[in-house]
């Protein structure tokens, strides 16, 4: 099954390519999405690693924000929202994929938005009923959806963003590190089979994929047939 509940067909391949054609600014309808920053993950010498998540901003009926980076990326997130005359109660959702830090390091700044971290969904101190941990998906509207991808962590979620100019656009998390994580992602998933699964499903849902630490890049399906 895909991220939708559609059938995959056993015979079609994916040929993933970093979008250098592409900027941060995804236009669409009725959303668009911008990365407001690309995230990383940089091993070092002392076997340390230097990380931060990707930030997406999407405009559109509401104002969705996935992924908050890390505590230290506060001034830079109050800088690039108010770079789009943004003030932190504008907006009316934050997402967070997983609830490491450098993914969900200011949720503090947006105390009047919905807020999804994995499978828990509040406003203010009302918790929502959902279905995100029994792997269903929760819409905010009829082009916006979270979708559970667990693996990385146990609840983990990306959102999927219908009717872009590149298609359907899948905010992951750290579904994907980036586009050549192979032989990288395991090693930082807690559960690799489920991930495997989620990532192949993905993988034949969406157009384009926002990685949690790395450039977006294309998927395209070839038929083997």
């Amino acid at each position: 099954m895909d991220l939708t509940g559609k059938v995959i067909s056993s015979s079609c391949s994916v040929i993933k390519s970093v979008m250098s054609d592409v900027g941060p600014d995804i236009p669409g309808q009725p959303y668009s999405i911008s990365v407001l920053k690309e995230g990383y993950c940089l091993p070092q010498p002392n076997g340390c690693t230097r990380a931060d998540g990707t930030i997406s901003l999407l405009l559109g009926p509401k104002t969705i924000l996935v992924d908050t980076g890390g505590p230290w990326d506060r001034d830079f997130l109050l800088a690039q929202l108010e770079k789009r005359g943004l003030k932190p109660d504008d907006i009316s959702v934050v997402v967070g994929t997983h609830g490491h830090s450098d993914h969900v390091g200011n949720l503090g700044l947006f105390p009047d938005a919905m807020i999804v971290v994995g499978s828990d969904i509040s406003q203010g101190d009302l918790y929502l009923p959902n279905e995100l941990a029994d792997g269903q998906p929760y819409p905010i509207d009829d082009h916006v959806l979270i979708v559970p991808t667990p693996g990385h962590t146990g609840r983990d979620v990306s959102v999927l963003v219908k009717d872009t100019s590149v298609g359907v656009v899948l905010v992951a998390g750290d579904l994907f590190e980036c586009c050549a994580d192979e032989d990288s992602w395991r090693a930082l998933s807690e559960n690799p089979q489920v991930q495997e699964v989620n990532r192949r499903a993905a993988l034949h849902t969406a157009d384009v994929i926002i990685p949690g630490h790395g450039p977006l890049f294309k998927v395209q399906r070839v038929s083997t047939n």
